[in-house]
């Protein structure tokens, strides 16, 4: 997006008009670019100097980009400072999650983490983060705690100085992922021997700011619009999942439609939210761990345990290189740790318990949010039963060219069944994310979907 002095000049009136309905007071607000990140992590670093101050993030320039949009590591020449196995896992567990312990436990020969100094690397255009601004005078949460109020003028991270953790979860569903973008990637769900078959994917996403044609009565309420259609393999090729979402879920629930090529038909497709399965998983993940987590928050009580350094999946451009393959980073179990880096983070915790009478797969989600992106980083599942289920992991990569905090791709780690999901790899495509993709609505009908969908 281009920064342009009408918009900020407009978003910075609005904030003035809007401080008596703050969600925050105007003195909490003025901390963001100040002792605050713009985004609302501290700026400063830790006491320890193992975590730095914030000192603007990635230039736009940090390495070379290819021809087809790959990203060069900012980092090429740097080594580990020491690696986390299983044999001196218990030196480091204070800064490690239940569920990053329990992958040490299930693959104790394999299983590592190489990690490296810290770099504070997310940043936002400055259009982004004026609009937080906004959304931290003025935005508030529903009823309930399941929709947004005073959104619309801002769009992008609801709670930037957040008093809850449903705030937070928020702030990862609304967070800034480049503006209207296509990506080209694999699924892969390899075996326990580590075989596997991938599934190609290319999706779109687009937002109501980056659309001229969207109504004024649809805009006010949508979240986003998304559709993703399977291009390989053959048996799958051409069927297509649309998606709208809304700012109040509860109000105006999920829509959601599949074309399915073999049948030449559209029809509804309620199951694409909360526990459904997800497309073409396999049984590995459901629709809401796609993207960490996604939908209506409404059937789980939110928890806010607070902040805690932790190792975390950061700066992950080697394993994102064009010039590693698939079969380099799918391994049996998990993926390949020698290809990812970790760092130390400071993250928010937040916890998610099933309400009495709701339904989810999971009883209980444990989320480590990175105080630089509001990106889920990590995430502990459990079952009925309170065992812990799943491991989810995004490794974080921010595409600097655009200044867009975001993830090379995220798995999904089944403790119990002993394999894995992989989303968002698109090491061997043609290109890396594309953006600034002109959209319409005329594009998110459930009548687009045939068209979307011819192999």
């Amino acid at each position: 997006m281009k920064t342009t002095s009408k918009l900020i000049t407009a978003l910075t009136l609005s904030l003035l008009a809007s401080s008596v309905l703050a969600a925050v007071s105007a003195d909490e607000v003025a901390k963001l670019g100040s002792s605050l990140t713009p985004i609302g992590a501290e700026k400063a670093g830790n006491a320890a100097g193992t975590i730095p101050a914030w000192d603007g993030g990635l230039p736009t320039n940090a390495a070379a980009v290819d021809a087809n949009g790959f990203l060069g590591d900012p980092f090429p020449n740097e080594q580990p400072q020491f690696t986390i196995t299983a044999q001196n896992l218990d030196q480091y567990k204070d800064k490690l999650s239940e569920g990053q312990i329990a992958l040490f436990k299930r693959y104790p020969e394999t299983y590592k983490m190489p990690v490296f100094v810290t770099h504070r690397t997310a940043n936002l255009p400055p259009d982004i983060e004026a609009r937080i601004k906004v959304s931290a005078a003025k935005t508030t949460l529903m009823e309930g705690g399941n929709g947004l109020k005073d959104f619309t003028d801002s769009r992008y991270y609801a709670f930037p100085i957040p008093q809850n953790g449903l705030e937070v979860v928020w702030n990862h569903i609304t967070r800034y992922r480049g503006g209207n973008i296509r990506r080209q990637y694999i699924q892969a769900s390899p075996q326990t021997n580590g075989t596997y078959s991938a599934v190609n994917f290319q999706d779109e996403v687009s937002f109501p700011d980056g659309m001229s044609d969207i109504a004024p009565a649809k805009a006010a309420n949508a979240l986003l619009f998304f559709k993703q259609r399977v291009t390989a393999p053959s048996r799958l090729a051409g069927n297509v999942l649309l998606v709208h979402d809304s700012l109040d879920q509860i109000a105006e629930p999920r829509m959601a439609w599949i074309y399915n090529a073999g049948q030449r038909r559209v029809r509804r497709a309620p199951q694409v939210a909360y526990d459904g399965p997800g497309t073409a998983a396999d049984g590995l993940r459901t629709s809401d761990n796609f993207d960490m987590f996604n939908g209506a928050p409404d059937r789980y009580d939110w928890k806010l345990v607070g902040k805690k350094e932790l190792y975390i999946p950061y700066n992950n451009y080697r394993i994102a290189s064009p010039s590693v393959k698939y079969s380099d980073i799918l391994k049996a179990g998990h993926t390949n740790q020698d290809l990812a880096r970790y760092e130390l983070h400071r993250v928010w915790v937040v916890e998610a318990t099933l309400k009495a009478g709701e339904r989810n797969i999971y009883a209980k989600r444990r989320f480590y949010v990175d105080e630089d992106s509001w990106t889920i980083t990590l995430s502990d599942l459990y079952d009925g039963r309170g065992q812990l289920w799943r491991v989810g992991e995004a490794k974080m990569m921010p595409y600097y060219s655009r200044k867009v905090p975001a993830y090379a791709f995220e798995g999904l780690y089944d403790i119990i069944a002993g394999r894995y999901i992989t989303v968002g790899m698109s090491n061997e495509e043609k290109s890396f994310v594309q953006f600034d993709i002109k959209s319409s609505m005329a594009d998110f009908t459930p009548a687009a979907l045939r068209n979307a969908g011819v192999r």
